[in-house]
């Protein structure tokens, strides 16, 4: 598990270095040449989740268990995971706190008819697509459909007293729910991203590594100040 752990840090370094390259796209996209600087820059983020999950999904057939508990994780971060990682939901929970706020700070240039383009900037047919998504197909249905599997899987803990080939079978059903929560989350993240536009997508694919790296950032130090205190 210490190989993912190393792995786990360099990706993480990697995403920050990738946050800098959305920050430094044009904010207000005018040619064709922008749009494809920026469909290249969300591609590279997409890619760099995928590989994420991909090794994540070896890590997980040669120790579930320690997966599951991700020790790579600060304190916080493990007391807000879904089964080793974020809950799909959050995503459109994000949507529309970034919406809200991008609204909010150009509301006089909206009521004038202007359109900025960004996430406040959604149309009705978008919020309707992202209400759809989240609330009728993918991320529900099949966050309340995994969580039930775990739960099974817990309830069945009595079977751990029997045999080692009972363990092995019980690990197997859990990696399977690892790599079915992990597959849910970067297919959320991949529709929520495909349903906004270049513009709006690096502005979410940015709030999600910085609300990433604020929650990452924050348990860090209260892991440093419960460690001096002990």
């Amino acid at each position: 598990m210490s190989g993912f752990t190393s792995f786990n840090d360099s990706w993480f370094q990697q995403l920050h270095r990738l946050v800098q390259q959305l920050s430094s796209c044009p904010k207000h996209p005018t040619t064709t040449e922008h749009q494809h600087h920026l469909l290249h820059v969300i591609n590279k983020v997409m890619s760099h989740y995928a590989e994420y999950y991909h090794v994540k999904s070896l890590a997980a057939e040669q120790d579930a268990l320690s997966v599951f508990v991700a020790p790579w994780a600060t304190t916080l971060e493990r007391s807000l995971l879904w089964i080793g990682g974020w809950r799909p939901t959050t995503a459109f929970h994000l949507v529309y706190s970034e919406a809200s706020i991008h609204f909010e700070a150009h509301i006089i240039d909206i009521l004038r008819g202007f359109r900025t383009g960004d996430l406040g900037d959604l149309s009705p047919a978008q919020f309707r697509k992202v209400s759809e998504l989240q609330c009728e197909t993918v991320p529900v249905k099949e966050e309340n459909a995994i969580s039930e599997e775990l739960s099974e899987w817990q309830d069945g803990v009595s079977e751990l007293m029997g045999s080692s080939t009972d363990l092995d079978v019980k690990t197997v059903q859990l990696t399977g729910v690892l790599k079915k929560a992990d597959d849910l989350r970067l297919r959320t993240v991949r529709k929520v991203v495909d349903l906004l536009t270049p513009q709006q997508a690096v502005e979410f694919l940015i709030a999600a590594s910085e609300l990433h790296f604020g929650v990452r950032g924050w348990g860090l130090t209260q892991d440093r100040h419960r460690s001096n205190n002990f």
